[in-house]
């Protein structure tokens, strides 16, 4: 379906070149759900994969809802609930319609080289400290590495409409200039996010990708890494410097306005919080009550309450919803990494020239990228505190899941089932 298609190029391709730019896309979507809300629920049986999905949605947005709600009288705590209410005729849109994946992965080359120039003109023409684009820094460091990491899945395995040269040097080019938005952003979430996702991606690719071809992703990433080290060594060096002597400093006692020192008393409030309260929590509101209240006995440092959150996107929902919270948090997490996942039942090794094959990898390689990413991006930020956080994750799973449903559909098996081979068509 076109509109389907155009809302998968728009959401990672406006993502962040403009105010809200993923919200074009979205608005699109439920436009469409709303428009053809007659014809598409004769189309969602079985629901398979979109199910799993909507209830994980429907979850978290009830956690959001009890915890948004707490000690507030106006509308403003529907805010976020609201988006996940919104999400969920989108995701059954995109099931009944699936997008075309080639519409996707030009919006993630042109979101990629965008959040990288917007990064470059706000950092050397505007003379902005760090790059922000249209959010926060750490909020465009991550999204912005995010849609680096995609061009770089589509670089190695190269469905078909990534195989003439000068697309390839296209998503190469997003390759580079995802992550170069996430340094001159100088978030160091972003870095340390790395560490959880080169490891997994690392090995999916080493099981999925020929040798030859996995030799090459890994060159690129080392070329790609020494590169930023070397046309930005001041930059690194500094924020590793000073995130080294933010520690000492905490160690000595002495850190109430440094990052590190902030984020480590965040975590050991809201660890200590989480146990006081492991199956209710605190509530927001409670949340921030009790913060102050501790602060003002002396068991907590002042500095934790410049924040209205962990800085840990597990630690925080531990501290305000308890035990239950977090159980909803990884199940979040553990549904699209659970569709996606490739296995080999679902995605039975063949030649990457298989157009079908190497479409269906690159979108489950995408699709488990995503939740990996925010795993990372969560230990020292709570990314779905913010817009760009919430919506992004939502919708990029729900079109890579629309996407794929769409591509198996054409070779005869749903996303959780088996990969048929069967000549592709349109992909």
């Amino acid at each position: 379906m076109r509109l389907t298609s155009a809302a998968a190029f728009l959401v990672p391709g406006l993502a962040l070149w403009r105010p809200s730019g993923y919200s074009y896309g979205v608005a699109l979507l439920l436009l469409g759900a709303l428009l053809f809300a007659r014809r598409w629920p004769r189309r969602l049986r079985p629901l398979g994969g979109a199910g799993w999905m909507a209830l994980s949605i429907v979850l978290m947005g009830v956690v959001w809802l009890l915890d948004a709600r707490s000690g507030r009288t106006d509308w403003g705590g529907f805010d976020r609930p609201s988006k996940y209410l919104l999400a969920l005729p989108c995701l059954f849109l995109v099931h009944a319609y699936a997008p075309r994946a080639r519409c996707l992965w030009w919006g993630v080359v042109v979101g990629a080289v965008g959040s990288g120039l917007m990064a470059l003109y706000q950092r050397y023409l505007l003379h902005m400290p760090r790059s922000e684009g249209f959010t926060n820094a750490i909020q465009y460091g991550g999204l912005s590495l995010l849609l680096g990491l995609m061009c770089l899945v589509l670089v190695a395995v190269r469905p078909p409409v990534m195989r003439r040269p000068w697309a390839v040097g296209l998503a190469g080019c997003g390759a580079v200039l995802g992550p170069l938005g996430s340094v001159l952003s100088e978030s160091r979430g972003g870095w340390l996010a790395l560490l959880v996702v080169l490891p997994v991606m690392g090995w999916l690719c080493w099981q999925r990708l020929p040798r030859r071809r996995f030799a090459q992703a890994a060159l690129m990433v080392a070329l790609g890494l020494l590169g930023l080290f070397l046309t930005q060594p001041h930059l690194i060096d500094q924020r590793l410097d000073a995130a080294r002597a933010e520690i000492a400093q905490y160690e000595a006692g002495n850190d109430g306005v440094t990052s590190v020192g902030q984020r480590l008393h965040h975590w050991k409030l809201a660890w200590q919080m989480g146990w006081d309260r492991p199956l209710t929590g605190w509530t927001q509101h409670g949340y921030e009550l009790e913060k102050a209240r501790r602060v003002q006995a002396g068991l907590a440092h002042p500095s934790v309450l410049a924040f209205s959150h962990a800085h840990n996107e597990a630690l925080d929902l531990f501290a305000k919803r308890g035990l239950p919270g977090v159980a909803v948090l990884l199940f979040f997490y553990g549904v699209p990494l659970w569709l996606f996942w490739p296995t080999r039942r679902r995605l039975p090794p063949a030649a990457l020239e298989h157009d079908g094959y190497a479409t269906a990898l690159a979108l489950r390689l995408v699709g488990v990228l995503v939740p990996v990413a925010y795993i990372g991006f969560g230990l020292t930020q709570v990314f779905m505190a913010h817009n760009s956080g919430n919506i992004c994750y939502l919708f990029f799973n729900m079109l890579v899941y629309g996407c794929l449903r769409g591509q198996e559909a054409l070779v005869g098996a749903g996303p959780t089932g088996a990969q048929r081979h069967a000549r592709p068509a349109g992909q």
